[in-house]
């Protein structure tokens, strides 16, 4: 089971760097009050991440993707209902 621990350690840093600078970076389009919703589910996944390493290390990996997802459905739901533009 070493190797599933590793994925989990890339599964973590992706979340960390990769889907973090997605969710800074919605701040150009979002206005600071939805940055900041997106920023405390950024927090939420982390911390899901963090426990899947700990139980199902394998699992961690799933956590960027469905953080770019969460992230991309926010973004544009917030753009087509709520007016958000860059």
């Amino acid at each position: 089971m070493p190797y599933a621990r590793t994925a989990g350690g890339i599964g973590i840093a992706l979340h960390l760097t990769v889907v973090a600078w997605l969710y800074l970076a919605a701040g150009l389009v979002a206005p600071p009050s939805g940055t900041a919703v997106l920023l405390v589910l950024w927090l939420g996944l982390l911390a899901v991440a963090v426990l899947l390493w700990r139980e199902r290390p394998a699992w961690a990996l799933v956590v960027p993707v469905a953080a770019v997802g969460v992230w991309a459905l926010t973004v544009t739901l917030g753009e087509v209902y709520l007016g958000w533009s860059a």
